[in-house]
């Protein structure tokens, strides 16, 4: 009866009712015999229990089942059906019942993102020991062969030029080693916040040319050219304020990548740079197969790779982009990818230019 009255509602009821009750009593007690009036007073005590008796079903029972249910709702993940219970709401037992679904469904969510970062956690240790035993395993295999060698035959022992190739190649390997392990090192410090960047005017042109100059060979080989756009930009200056060395690694990253996924054979790498009042835009693009859908919200973690199959060498240490990625949130900018599967990959970003030359 009560179910859908509210606190207020219900307690005028009864203030009502026992009001009435009293002084119906009270107007016809004087004229009652006494057993009567006991009569007519336990029939007033009965009413009154009746209705405290309801009106507590009606709103403490009410609102503690309702919790619960609402409580199961988070233990299903059904968040959006209780988009309409947390209005403000003047009953205390309503509001109690609010608070302690809103902590739940927080727990539940920080419960969630634990079970995420466990996952992560998990997928990161073995993705670091896999890419730490490859180069290490490589270069001990190559040692060992030479002093296997060496204790087997040691009259004749390995020839200088076969010693020295597989020297070469664990020296290779453990070069490979260092890189990964100090990659390792810099995305660590990026993420603790430990390293600072050291914002300096330089030219942004004269930068590009000179990684066109260390990469040209690398995209000799594959058959890629290398371009400034506009064109007209290539024999300007572009001042931008940044830390160099560390944009610089960013552009190595991105430019490498686009000439070892960009097209084999007539592949065309363009870093276009965009002038404008907000400063420079920096874009890297390629014109090679793409990158699908599913995988571009993935590209920037650590040792993604959207081709499982490529190796280490092939495909680097899968940290380039993820280190990319927070050198350039340190300048305040965001990274973001642009791809079209059969048509190319396009990284942008953006650099702030000197106030004098806004």
């Amino acid at each position: 009866m009560f179910r859908n009255f509210s606190s207020r509602t219900v307690a005028v009821v009864i203030a009502l009712l026992v009001a009435g009750v009293l002084t119906t009593f009270a107007y016809l007690a004087p004229t009652l015999p006494t057993d009567q009036a006991f009569l007519a007073a336990g029939i007033t005590v009965a009413a009154c229990f009746l209705l405290v008796y309801l009106s507590f079903e009606a709103l403490i029972f009410r609102e503690i089942n309702g919790i619960y249910s609402r409580l199961e709702h988070i233990k299903r993940k059904e968040f959006k059906k209780l988009s309409n219970k947390f209005l403000f709401r003047p009953e205390p037992l309503q509001r109690i019942g609010d608070e302690i679904v809103e902590m739940a469904e927080r727990r539940q969510q920080e419960l969630d993102e634990l079970k995420r970062l466990q996952a992560l956690r998990r997928e990161f240790l073995a993705d670091v020991s896999h890419e730490l035993k490859t180069p290490l395993f490589a270069a001990q295999g190559f040692v060992h062969t030479i002093l296997d060698e060496e204790e087997d035959a040691p009259e004749q022992g390995m020839d200088p030029a076969t010693r020295r190739k597989f020297l070469q190649r664990a020296a290779a390997s453990l070069d490979a080693l260092d890189t990964l392990v100090q990659d390792l090192v810099t995305i660590s410090q990026l993420e603790k916040g430990v390293i600072r960047m050291r914002r300096q005017r330089f030219d942004l042109v004269a930068l590009v040319h000179e990684l066109f100059e260390l990469l040209e060979q690398q995209a000799a080989r594959r058959g890629t050219t290398l371009e400034v756009f506009p064109p007209h930009l290539a024999t300007q200056e572009l001042l931008v304020i940044a830390d160099r060395n560390r944009i610089r690694q960013v552009l190595i990253n991105l430019i490498d990548n686009a000439i070892k996924y960009g097209r084999e054979q007539n592949g065309h790498v363009v870093v276009a740079l965009t002038p404008g009042r907000n400063g420079v835009r920096v874009a890297v693009r390629d014109n090679g197969a793409g990158i699908a859908p599913e995988h571009q919200a993935r590209i920037f973690e650590r040792f993604y790779r959207v081709d499982k199959s490529r190796s280490r060498s092939a495909g680097g240490s899968g940290l380039g982009l993820a280190i990319s990625k927070h050198i350039v949130e340190g300048h305040k900018s965001t990274i973001h990818i642009k791809s079209v599967v059969g048509e190319g990959t396009t990284m942008e970003f953006r650099l702030p230019r000197p106030k004098e030359v806004k």
